[in-house]
């Protein structure tokens, strides 16, 4: 089972038209520091399960026909902009789960094309997919939201953005389960807070009560990249900032 992370910045991306913060001037010099928005590929047991559909050449880089699911976390346009090109391929049906938001976004159910909504995820509420098990798991955010600890054989790893902390029933499935690798959204440094999204210090809690587990920083924004670039302390020693394209295995 392997986890590829396609994007790791937050709405913004990395660089961003106009902006001259340190994190932007550093990707404009260095395109290996460049964040695309956050999304991320599994790969397990010959089939292609994306998280999110938003990378900007999503298309070239999945022919048709190779994408076997799409596992979308919510309905924010950052998160499932690359639909609206998708829906009109030439192309076998593409199943899409989803959260439990009748809204989603624009008008994708009214004009689906090759993409295939299967009924909403329940939180909790295992499922099969690949010949792995998948549990939804509910997140804190602006709109419904889910993240998705996936198991197999090889091990566990749960993706979890956007999210302001995490809801107890999730935190008690984390708990239970231990998964090899948790990538988790970390917008901020300590120095801001947000009813949405996670700081550095609210991960490093989480790290700090999972100590086995391996935690992989996601949904990074500006700020916090530019606070990373100057920081003097250690990170925990289970905490690693995630970069665009960044591979978690597990055989």
């Amino acid at each position: 089972m392997k986890l590829t992370l396609l994007g790791t910045g937050n709405v913004q991306a990395a660089p961003l038209y106009g902006c001259d913060c340190i994190a932007c001037k550093r990707a404009q010099k260095n395109p290996s520091l460049s964040r695309q928005l956050s999304s991320a590929v599994l790969e397990v047991n010959g089939k292609c399960l994306l998280i999110d559909a938003n990378h900007p050449q999503l298309q070239s880089r999945f022919p048709a026909n190779s994408i076997d699911a799409i596992l979308l976390t919510h309905y924010h346009m950052d998160h499932v902009q690359a639909l609206f090109d998708l829906r009109w391929g030439i192309a076998d049906p593409i199943p899409i789960y989803q959260p439990n938001d009748p809204n989603g976004c624009d008008d994708l159910f009214k004009h689906p094309g090759i993409l295939d909504f299967q009924q909403a995820n329940k939180a909790y509420s295992r499922f099969q997919l690949a010949d792995i098990e998948i549990m939804p798991l509910s997140l804190n955010h602006s709109k419904p939201t889910l993240g998705y600890l996936f198991s197999s054989a090889q091990g566990q790893i749960a993706y979890l953005t956007d999210t302001a902390g995490i809801p107890d029933p999730s935190w008690q499935q984390l708990l239970r389960h231990q998964p090899d690798y948790v990538v988790i959204d970390c917008s901020y440094s300590p120095l801001q807070h947000s009813p949405n999204h996670n700081n550095l210090y609210d991960v490093f809690e989480f790290a700090h009560a999972m100590p086995e587990t391996q935690w992989v920083l996601s949904h990074i924004g500006h700020e916090l990249d530019s606070f990373l670039h100057q920081y003097n302390g250690e990170l925990p020693s289970n905490v690693q900032v995630g970069h665009d394209d960044m591979q978690l295995t597990l055989e």
